[in-house]
């Protein structure tokens, strides 16, 4: 009987270390809250922040929720990423506007950037992503 319980055991605690020297698939999702682009250092930073992820993890998903006073980072006139916006874009990143902070700092649509979606609340927005395993950032620094 011990040597039927020592050999279960014995075979049980190989079983769990193979578990868990098995590499995790790559299945990162990252959400970023972009809250202050009055500063162009801070557009540079979340840009910095996203080319630095994108390069390590380039199959993960990411998602920057633009609210408050980030909504400069992508207004026509007056980001100064547009470019660098575009190019994340083609790598899959997703800029997304809370339609709250339109509507109370009174911008329309057409003011900003084409590569931009919407959503009715940002902060919402964040907290369903992390309620899904989204791993959060705050943008900027």
């Amino acid at each position: 009987m011990k040597n039927l319980t020592l050999s279960f055991i014995l075979v049980f605690s190989m079983i769990s270390i193979a578990a868990l020297a098995q590499k995790k698939p790559n299945n990162h999702k990252i959400i970023f809250q972009f809250t202050n682009a009055t500063d162009t250092l801070q557009q540079k930073a979340i840009i910095n922040q996203l080319n630095n992820l994108t390069t390590h993890w380039p199959k993960a998903k990411y998602e920057v929720v633009i609210h408050s006073m980030g909504l400069p980072f992508v207004m026509s006139g007056k980001s100064k990423q547009i470019q660098a916006i575009k190019t994340l874009r083609d790598k899959g990143v997703r800029f997304v506007v809370c339609e709250n902070t339109l509507k109370s700092q009174k911008v329309t649509k057409d003011q900003l950037i084409q590569e931009v979606e919407y959503v009715p609340v940002g902060i919402a927005e964040i907290v369903e992503k992390q309620e899904q395993g989204w791993s959060y950032i705050k943008g900027g620094f």
